[in-house]
């Protein structure tokens, strides 16, 4: 998966990723090439005496490490650059597909690990991509780069590095095999803490009013516990890598240091050339070294990759239409045809057999007890989920066939937990009409019964609303999403119990409000609450996923025993009638 991910978001730089070996090999080279210089120096320039000769090489010596350093630098720029970049077409990548999503898939991943894939997991394959183009492409060269000149200096010595080198990847391997397990496990508990903590923020008032924090803390210190001790597992393979890889290297050292002292004695080696051997067996186990860095980051990687794959091979269950219809004749007629709907797995469906139209100018109200599929129902038409049967139409024309900005502009929905964006009432307002003017905004304040409050804040407009609108009360939210369509001025009116956090009064007036607003458009409402929809100039009563009944409310009264059981579990007769 890591290979995969990296071959499609790495292809667009791969000029770059040319010049950027090609530097790593100028500076690499450079670097081997220092050792026997400085050998020639020791053995032809200072052992003899000669000053001309060691100031020569030194010379050159100089010049190549100039190069080295500018290729490094510019090697290491080129790195960093692709890096960020490829971790940029990752993030978009993961964002636009999760975009694509229905409520479906969404519900599937879960928030919180959504988020940990879209910022750690990529940060983690960013990460690598980095130390590839900084470490790992000169690890290779001069590890091949430094046993070729070992042998140039000495081949009897060079006889050790056969034995060395193997024990240092024997090393590497088997540690970075256990460490793979322990990196999928670590990203799964990170999305564990996430998720409780996520759970805890937004249900902080409710911990409270239950009195629940002692076992919050428990939930929280549990998940964190579990984190931590995989962390540590982690921390010490680690910690034990780098001691066994530096024994070998000492080991390597003391090796050459003897068996070399050994043959200078005996003549068969210049005392610049043992010199030489252990800067190359140096660069070699450094090399090594380097290629162990790259284990310890490939096994997370590899598990992120994965995780990453998942949700960009993950296909939304609601897919734009190959030929959309880009446009629409009427005025916003919407009909429900023998509708079906039911979550993968499942063997009853939520909807059957729903039908119903919806004309402009008509209000359509939609009521039944909990679990009956109102929420689902209302679901259908902007396409948040797809129907598993039947049809949805706006101006009779499928909703699957339109194209994703028609539908969104013909169609708003005011959801029964409205969400607000951080940033300001007027950017609120403006979410589904960029170009609305102020008074516009204030017209659907006006609608909305939300102008009030609005002009009591010293910045009107601009004052500012937090992330989710927690900085204002619900009904204010509740009523600031209802503007918030009317300034959109969509062709269908979708209200999911979008009035529960109103007082009475409130209702009462916002919807008499609405009434002239959608006078010319269709509006359907799904409430709980009955005086909000017995003025409605039709009510379907939904009962387990099924309509039981359609009329007025006077019609549904007498003859209709669920919704008259509804009615009367809120209102007296006298009330009702």
């Amino acid at each position: 998966m890591l290979i995969a991910l990296l071959r499609v978001h790495l292809r667009p730089y791969t000029g770059r990723l040319g010049l950027l070996v090609l530097l790593q090999l100028v500076q690499t080279v450079a670097t081997l090439y220092l050792p026997t210089l400085n050998a020639d120096i020791i053995d032809n320039g200072v052992i003899p005496g000669d000053q001309g000769r060691i100031l020569t090489v030194g010379a050159v010596m100089i010049g190549a490490t100039m190069l080295q350093v500018a290729c490094a630098a510019g090697a290491v720029y080129l790195g960093a650059h692709t890096a960020m970049s490829v971790g940029r077409d990752i993030r978009a990548a993961v964002f636009h597909r999760t975009q694509s999503f229905s409520n479906r898939e969404l519900g599937e991943f879960g928030a919180p690990s959504l988020i940990t894939r879209t910022t750690n997991d990529v940060q983690q394959v960013q990460m690598l991509v980095l130390m590839t183009c900084t470490l790992m492409v000169t690890a290779p060269i001069m590890c091949v780069g430094g046993i070729v000149l070992a042998l140039n200096q000495d081949v009897p010595l060079s006889g050790l590095l056969v034995a060395l080198v193997p024990a240092l990847g024997l090393v590497v391997v088997a540690l970075a095999s256990r460490l793979r397990p322990l990196f999928r496990t670590m990203q799964e508990r990170i999305d564990g803490v996430n998720r409780v903590l996520r759970e805890q923020i937004n249900g902080l008032q409710v911990i409270r009013a239950f009195g629940r924090d002692d076992h919050e803390r428990d939930r929280f210190r549990t998940a964190n516990t579990a984190l931590t001790d995989t962390a540590l597992r982690i921390g010490r393979l680690i910690a034990v890598m780098f001691p066994l890889v530096m024994l070998v290297v000492n080991l390597a050292t003391v090796a050459v240091t003897w068996f070399g002292a050994g043959r200078i004695d005996s003549g068969a080696m210049q005392v610049g050339a043992l010199v030489a051997f252990l800067s190359y067996l140096m660069q070699i186990l450094m090399a090594v070294m380097m290629a162990t860095f790259m284990f310890m980051m490939v096994p997370r990687a590899e598990v992120c990759a994965d995780r990453i794959q998942e949700v960009l091979t993950t296909e939304g269950t609601v897919r734009p239409p190959e030929d959309p219809v880009r446009e629409l004749p009427g005025t916003g007629g919407l009909e429900l045809r023998d509708v079906e709907f039911r979550y993968p797995g499942a063997e009853d469906p939520v909807l059957r057999e729903v039908s119903f139209l919806a004309s402009p100018g008509q209000t359509t109200a939609v009521i039944g007890s909990t679990g009956s599929g109102k929420s689902t129902l209302l679901s259908l038409v902007p396409r948040l989920a797809d129907v598993s049967g039947g049809a949805v139409l706006v101006d009779d024309t499928d909703v699957r066939d339109l194209d994703p900005a028609l539908l969104a502009r013909t169609v708003s929905v005011v959801p029964q937990r409205p969400y607000l964006f951080s940033g300001t009432i007027a950017s609120n307002l403006r979410y589904g009409n960029p170009d609305a003017t102020d008074e516009e905004l204030w017209r659907a304040l006006e609608i909305a019964q939300a102008a009030d409050f609005v002009r009591s804040r010293p910045e009107g407009l601009e004052a500012p609303v937090s992330q989710g609108g927690t900085n204002v009360s619900g009904g204010q939210r509740q009523r600031l999403a209802i503007a918030r369509a009317v300034v959109q001025r969509p062709a269908v009116y979708l209200f999911d119990d979008s009035f529960s956090a109103l007082d009475y009064a409130t209702d009462a007036r916002v919807r008499a409000a609405l009434a002239q607003e959608t006078s010319d458009r269709t509006v359907v409402i799904v409430a709980q609450r009955v005086s909000t929809i017995r003025d409605a100039d039709k009510i379907l009563v939904l009962e387990a996923g099924r309509v039981v009944g359609s009329g007025t409310h006077t019609e549904l009264m007498a003859d209709n025993d669920v919704y008259r059981e509804i009615v009367l579990s809120q209102l007296t007769e006298e009330e009702a009638a």
